[in-house]
């Protein structure tokens, strides 16, 4: 293919791309049709940006009803809109003039450095409906196939604007029009409204004027049924004159004669003598005082008997500025008699409450002394056989006194830190290393695990770090998590018998001890019993263990729980702060945080 050849199949295929851009730029109007104007001026931008590769295209529409200018811009991907349009606008306009016609070819780039090729074009005959500014930093631009595109764009850019103002105008007016056929027809309906409510309020005035008076004497008869049902009256008091208006509930309740005038004569009779003197004071202060009243005294009543009665009375003045009482007087006998049954009740409830907690409290001691008393008795019992031998076991003896004494002071500090924990007066706190308190719970029941064939497995974490509270108490609980552990497994003879203790850091700056055992695991019947008090699974137990341990960790502020294993037995914690910082903030947090979803479903065994 010669030059000439490759030159004509270039120009046929710029022709067509030429073609297929006009035929773009021609089916632009069904694109926008019916459109806003800047609906319009958006689509035509994104169109001349890409089909001219433009750098720049800018568009201001003028508004026909001399409102501020819509102002648009677009530039090409490779450039960065550092400016408002309106800005844009400003600058070609102060560099080229304020007559697109007159602008030259070449300008300033407004987005960049350097200069630019633009083409300015009017919309409208003179420009009436706005200017389109397109620029290229290429040298060819614009060339005839752009100007051609450009010139035919503005064309009907133009046409679908001047449309677009044509439509916006007749919906306006159509729209004022509409408006004011709306008003009219609202006022004309409302003076239609009017008329007719007019002729309707003539035609049910006198109805209304019947049923208000039907209405009035049914709202008396409601009010007396109301006063007589809640023993509530109504009276009127004018101060200057002692004129008294009463109720048919008040002659009731005072047991006087409707047809009898009211007077404070007559009131006095029926005031019990004890209640008078005050009765009276008050009445001869509202006299001078003015203020609202409110009294309580007895009446005695003709046969006798004796009502309780409340008052309470709001003052005003009448049009002559005269003091007046509006009240209520009401007969609270009954009120009065529940209130003193209420009283009693309650006194009984508190004897009935101070005798459990002097029966829970005595069950405790019995339930925590019987282990070192029974340590007594069998330490006792030793030194007298050793004392009895020929020749007495001297050295032997001393050594069980000695564990007598010891399992005595036992016996003693269990009394003491349990009427601390149930009285008034505080723990003993110290500092307790939890590691070392378990170790010596364990020696203390080594023996008595080893009798139930218990495998004893202790996994005490290294650099535990101390804790701040009651060692008794602490190693109560401790001491009763492992025996209850071992009498749960006393069943158990298809697997061994095995039982860890475990101490570790919890989070929140916490100690957990865990006691895990391999027993017949916790019943789900007692999940709504648990720690209760005197509540228990065994048949020589008391149920006061678990209680008694729930109430020492709550007093070190943690908390004690149960949670059944995956495999058989059950497992029991509590957690306490660690040191005195740790103690201080489980004060300020106040409640304890909320239990694991597996602990929702623990059951607590309470021996």
């Amino acid at each position: 293919m010669n030059v000439e050849t490759q030159q004509t199949a270039a120009e046929v295929k710029q022709l067509k791309a030429c073609i297929n851009d006009l035929i773009g730029v021609v089916a632009l109007p069904a694109i926008w049709s019916g459109g806003e104007p800047s609906q319009i001026a958006r689509t035509l931008l994104d169109v001349l940006l890409n089909m001219l590769r433009l750098d720049l295209v800018y568009v201001r529409l003028e508004d026909p009803l001399g409102e501020a200018p819509i102002e648009m811009i677009r530039v090409a991907e490779s450039r960065s809109l550092t400016g408002r349009p309106r800005a844009i606008g400003e600058v070609l306009n102060r560099w080229l003039g304020d007559d697109p016609q007159q602008w030259p070819p070449l300008a300033r780039n407004p987005i960049g450095g350097g200069d630019m090729s633009i083409v300015p074009l009017p919309l409208g005959l003179q420009g009436e409906i706005g200017v389109i500014v397109a620029g290229s930093q290429r040298a060819d631009f614009p060339g005839q196939t752009e100007r051609l595109l450009l010139s035919v764009a503005a064309n009907q850019a133009a046409i679908g604007l001047h449309e677009a103002r044509l439509l916006s105008a007749q919906k306006r007016v159509a729209n004022e029009l509409d408006q004011r056929v709306a008003r009219r027809t609202t006022e004309l309906a409302a003076a239609n409204e009017e008329l007719r409510k007019e002729i309707a309020e003539r035609r049910l005035a006198e109805a209304r004027l019947h049923e208000e008076e039907r209405a009035l004497k049914r709202s008396e008869a409601l009010l007396a049924e109301a006063q007589r049902l809640s023993s509530t009256g109504s009276f009127t008091w004018r101060v200057v004159t002692d004129e008294i208006t009463w109720s048919d509930q008040s002659y009731r309740i005072f047991q006087i004669d409707r047809a009898t005038p009211v007077t404070f004569g007559l009131i006095d009779n029926r005031v019990h003598p004890e209640d008078l003197p005050a009765f009276k004071e008050r009445l001869e202060f509202a006299r001078s005082d003015g203020r609202d009243v409110e009294l309580d005294f007895r009446l005695q009543l003709p046969d006798r008997s004796v009502r309780y009665i409340h008052v309470v009375a709001h003052s005003s003045r009448d049009e002559d500025g005269k003091l007046e009482y509006t009240g209520a007087v009401q007969d609270v006998s009954e009120r009065r008699l529940s209130d003193e049954a209420l009283g009693k009740a309650r006194s009984e409830l508190a004897h009935v409450a101070r005798v459990t907690t002097l029966g829970a409290l005595t069950a405790s001691i019995a339930h925590e002394v019987n282990q070192p008393l029974s340590g007594i008795i069998t330490n006792a019992s030793t030194c007298l056989r050793m004392l009895a031998v020929d020749p007495p076991n001297v050295d032997g003896a001393r050594e069980t006194a000695r564990r007598t004494i010891r399992d005595g002071n036992r016996a003693s500090d269990v009394i003491t830190r349990l009427r601390a924990l149930f009285g008034k007066e505080g723990a003993a706190t110290e500092s307790v290393d939890l590691n070392e308190a378990t170790r010596e719970v364990i020696a203390l029941s080594l023996s008595e695990l080893q009798r139930g064939r218990v495998i004893l497995r202790s996994e005490l974490a290294d650099g535990l770090p101390p804790v701040t509270g009651d060692r008794v108490q602490l190693q109560q609980v401790i001491l009763n998590l492992l025996l209850n552990a071992s009498e749960a497994m006393s069943g158990v003879h298809d697997r061994p018998r095995q039982l860890v203790i475990r101490t570790e850091r919890d989070e929140g700056d916490r100690v957990r001890l865990t006691v895990q055992d391999a027993g017949v695991g916790l019943d789900p019947h007692g999940v709504n019993r648990l720690f209760d008090a005197f509540y228990t699974t065994k048949s020589g137990g008391m149920g006061i263990g678990l209680s008694v341990s729930r109430s020492i960790i709550e007093s070190h502020h943690g908390r004690l729980w149960a949670a059944p294993n995956d495999g058989p037995g059950a497992t029991f914690s509590f957690s306490i702060p660690r040191g005195p910082e740790g103690v201080k903030a489980a004060q300020s947090l106040g409640a304890m945080r909320t239990s694991s979803a597996t602990d929702a479903q623990h059951v607590m065994r309470n021996p």
